[in-house]
């Protein structure tokens, strides 16, 4: 994406003839003091290759699996021990922080609507020791009231420093953890907590009161729920046979218990740490069992992959800790001395919904150093740039547009441009605390636009990782020196990946100039396979000769010739059109996601039909702009059901350069637009805001029915 420079030719022409004397005059010195010649040799170098020549030879890292024991620490083949180790090396170092509510007030919106305001405080840490104490008191404490070795508890709780405790009690403790999304409905958290068949839950106040309430009588063999905020008297329960307890009243038993510090079965390798059930964006979300073994794999794999980790990293934690992701990117910090800072999606920053305004965002308290992402988040920081940019005078819009296309060309070089990144987007910097070093996204492709934004605009690496909760997060991640948009880096140290080929989908491993494929992913970070389905695992995993266990993802991959990979297509997302067409619903989505008149896209199509349709959220901004261009009035709802503005989307879709990427039949021919945003509440996206196609379908039924036809 480039910027367009709107200044007069002949101004433009001094700016750029200086930029060039700079560029010229600065070069040599430049290019040996700041280490670029070592990122460009860096970045052009093979990053993983084949086992062997065959079609089909599963590809490793250049590193090489052996470099693993170097990576964490000697002997600890357990979480718990890792624990162990990081609280003696870091002892009195920060590792959990938590703001403190100054003030909260109502603030009425234009609409009416009421949104909840509040004002933080600084940040309150407790050290890796003072984590340590807690988890094993509080372990010691689930003991107490009757938590078994090697029997689940489950915790069913927002992103915060009690659930990390909470977690590190279970590893120590050997309670394998179950997790459960905070997002999830009624029926999905009754499924989780009555087959893992639980008879211990740790949750907060607030999802107490709004999610568990309803479904309590549904799960008979639940005993003790213990809540990390509030009081038992708050609950307001039926009449059942569960206690509530506060987590501080656990710590405090456990603390007086004999078996502090000793659990009656200490945790191997091969136990089970979490059963992590999915967000559920294809049906009833499914347990996955993740051994001691597979998370420590997975972790050190990551550890190899991010450069210069360590104690002077400070990491912002924000995502699902239900999620592997953000399990994983925490666990990584504590295994490496880095500290964490708690925030939400709804105060990440000066502009969040929940900041009152002039009040500071966690990130600008925090300054972290180290972020991990979903494309959904990111897509939605760029748009909001974009707006402000374009809201500019001539003038500055030019300046930035200038600033933005020379980085992009230096940058794609692995060149730096640290005058542009003082002047220019310092500000857009500052968004995110303006120390971030390290942008990880996750959990679902990143647009090349979006990636390439990120890496100018706020001046950091930003790589995009690959891995799914069955192989603990761990697959992929792009290297620092990698400027490349598109790819999702080489295979991690700790497994090995392969294409399989899918004769349906046309793709093979022995394609030309490329290999692609399915994409399986085989190592010791391969979980065990899912919870209570047995039919399921022996579908979706395999073990080989070797006794390698292999995971088969479902996406389609193919290799660069350095050991990249990159996301091309999904089995579960490729439709055939009526003529024969093959459409990728992913691609279209990804196509069309960074027009600034869309928030958000599902595409949709039915092999019975010649064409794609698709269901909109529009960007209320763009979508009120458009409509005074055009003369219609009304609110955001009414505007959304007005056919004339229907069409002028689609219109605005069919001619933007977006498009220009999608073959004629792929290009969306009906689509109706959605007044209301898709978020984890609304059960039409994932938490990790991935569609829930089958929701989405069933939401739209009667609009697809419309848009071909049948109504």
């Amino acid at each position: 994406m480039e910027l367009k420079e709107e200044l007069h030719p002949v101004i433009l022409f001094f700016i750029h003839l200086l930029i060039s004397l700079y560029t010229a005059v600065t070069f040599i010195p430049w290019y040996f003091l700041s280490g670029a010649a070592w990122r460009l040799k860096k970045a052009k170098q093979v990053k993983a290759q084949p086992v062997n020549d065959q079609p089909g030879s599963p590809y490793r890292s250049v590193t090489g699996l052996h470099s693993l024991v170097s990576i964490l620490y000697p002997g600890c083949d357990t979480l718990d021990k890792i624990f162990a180790y990081a609280k003696i090396k870091f002892r009195h170092q920060n590792l959990l922080g938590m703001r403190e509510v100054l003030s909260e007030e109502d603030e009425i919106q234009p609409n009416g609507r009421i949104f909840k305001k509040v004002i933080l405080g600084k940040y309150n840490w407790l050290s890796f020791e003072e984590v340590h104490a807690c988890a094993a008191e509080f372990g010691s404490g689930l003991a107490t009231l009757g938590q078994k070795p090697r029997s689940n508890i489950a915790i069913f709780c927002e992103t915060r420093a009690e659930w990390m405790i909470a977690a590190q009690a279970c590893f120590m403790y050997n309670f394998p953890l179950v997790t459960l999304y905070s997002t999830l409905g009624g029926q999905a958290i009754a499924h989780g907590l009555n087959e893992s068949e639980v008879t211990h839950l740790i949750t907060s106040k607030e999802l107490m009161q709004t999610k568990l309430k309803g479904v309590i009588l549904e799960v008979p063999k639940l005993k003790h729920i213990i809540l990390v905020d509030g009081k038992p008297s708050q609950c307001n329960l039926p009449e059942t046979v569960v206690t509530v307890h506060t987590m501080a009243a656990v710590q405090a038993m456990g603390a007086k218990s004999q078996n502090l510090y000793k659990p009656q079965v200490a945790p191997s390798p091969s136990d089970i740490a979490v059963i992590m059930y999915t967000s559920g964006s294809t049906g009833i979300p499914k347990g996955v069992m993740i051994s001691h073994s597979n998370l420590i794999a997975g972790i050190a794999g990551m550890c190899e992959r991010v450069p210069q980790l360590g104690q002077g990293d400070t990491y912002i934690g924000y995502l699902p800790l239900a999620h592997v992701l953000e399990l994983s990117a925490e666990l990584v910090c504590v295994s490496r001395g880095c500290r964490i800072g708690y925030s939400s999606p709804q105060t990440l920053s000066d502009q969040s919904s929940k900041i009152k305004k002039g009040s500071k965002g966690d990130a600008s308290e925090l300054q972290p150093t180290l972020m991990a992402s979903v494309p959904e988040i990111m897509d939605r920081i760029y748009k909001g740039v974009i707006t402000k940019v374009n809201s500019m005078n001539k003038f500055q819009r030019s300046l930035f547009a200038l600033a933005y296309n020379y980085k992009m060309h230096q940058i794609s070089k692995g060149y730096s441009t640290p005058l542009c990144d003082r002047i220019i987007f310092r500000k857009v910097k500052m968004l995110l605390g303006g120390k971030t070093r390290i942008l990880l996204c996750g959990g679902a492709p990143l647009s090349p636009a979006t990636q390439r934004f990120m890496n100018i605009c706020f001046c950091c690496s930003v790589g995009q990782g690959y891995g799914l909760t069955e192989t603990c997060g761990s697959g992929t991640i792009s290297e620092e020196s990698d400027y490349s948009t598109g790819r999702v880096g080489a295979p991690l140290a700790c497994c090995e990946i392969r294409l399989k080929d899918w004769e349906e989908g046309g793709y093979h491993c022995t394609d030309k100039p490329n290999p692609r494929g399915e994409i399986v992913i085989g190592g010791s970070n391969v979980t065990m396979g899912y919870y209570k389905s047995k039919a399921k695992t022996e579908e979706d995993f395999l073990v080989d000769e070797n006794g390698q266990r292999w995971f088969f993802t479902g996406d389609i991959g193919e290799f660069h010739p350095d050991g990249c990979l990159q996301i091309i297509d999904r089995k579960k997302d490729l439709v055939k059109l009526q003529a024969g067409e093959y459409v990728s619903l992913a691609k279209v989505e990804s196509a069309l996601k960074n027009m600034s008149l869309i928030d958000n896209i599902c595409a949709y199509a039915n092999s019975d039909q010649s064409y794609v349709i698709g269901f909109v959220v529009p960007s209320q901004r763009e979508l009120l702009e458009l409509a005074k261009r055009k003369g219609v009035n009304g609110t955001l709802e009414e505007l959304c059901n007005n056919r004339e503005i229907e069409n002028e989307v689609l219109k605005v879709m069919i001619e933007s350069s977006a498009s220009a990427a999608l073959e004629k039949f792929e290009i969306p021919r009906k689509i109706r637009l959605s007044p209301e945003p898709w978020t984890p509440e609304t059960g039409l996206v994932t938490d990790a805001f991935k569609l829930k196609r089958k929701e989405l379908k069933t939401h739209y039924q009667a609009d697809i029915e419309r848009m071909y036809g049948r109504k």
